[in-house]
């Protein structure tokens, strides 16, 4: 589990294909690595991914073709969001996210009003239902309140903090983001239509 408070804006560095899997290289830059090992999980873009092997300054990921066909943003070098897995000793600064993506959306407009902006993402057809005002989205790992929602669009105004130490500074029109949804909105559709079912 994430809570989807970005640590570090790392960087894959390399994409190796392995069959139809792919194999990463990725820097670390400011996270701390010192208590990260063999098989711990490393959100990347809001992808969560086992560590397969580490340096000082990397750490490798498999990433297997299923997951590279339902993300956006693993199969090249760029900057990336980092987090590590959520210790049940840390503080929940965003919200309960599990790296499993929903969805790729993409940036409608991104633009300036004054010292924040505002982010307009059209999401895919079948999660925007799970998508509420006031309620909480992962977009490329960053856990975000939603403003407003308009059919399969909703915005997200961003902070200058955020901006500044996540990759969302670098969206504009046209890029794709990873997007997950809170998760109680999924389990509260399922006990709704396990209730529909039984009755």
């Amino acid at each position: 589990m994430f809570t989807g408070i970005i640590q570090s804006v790392g960087a894959i560095t390399q994409t190796t294909p392995v069959g139809d899997d792919m194999q990463l290289a990725i820097a670390t830059h400011q996270l701390d690595m010192s208590d990260v090992q063999l098989g711990d999980s490393i959100a990347v873009n809001g992808v969560c991914l086992t560590v397969v092997n580490l340096s000082p300054t990397h750490f490798g990921a498999h990433v297997s073709k299923e997951t590279l066909s339902v993300t956006e943003g693993l199969q090249h070098a760029h900057a990336v969001n980092l987090e590590k897995a959520l210790r049940l000793s840390d503080r929940l600064g965003g919200h309960l996210v599990s790296g499993h993506v929903d969805g790729v959306g993409e940036v409608v407009k991104f633009e300036s009003l004054g010292e924040c902006w505002r982010l307009d993402i059209c999401a895919p057809h079948a999660i925007s239902k799970y998508i509420a005002v006031k309620g909480s989205i992962c977009a490329n790992g960053v856990s975000l309140t939603v403003n407003t929602v308009t059919g399969d669009e909703f915005s997200i105004n961003l902070i200058p903090h955020t901006l500044a130490n996540t990759t969302l500074q670098f969206l504009k029109p046209g890029s794709h983001v990873n997007l997950e949804v809170d998760q109680i909105a999924r389990y509260v559709e399922r006990m709704t239509e396990w209730s529909n079912e039984s009755t």
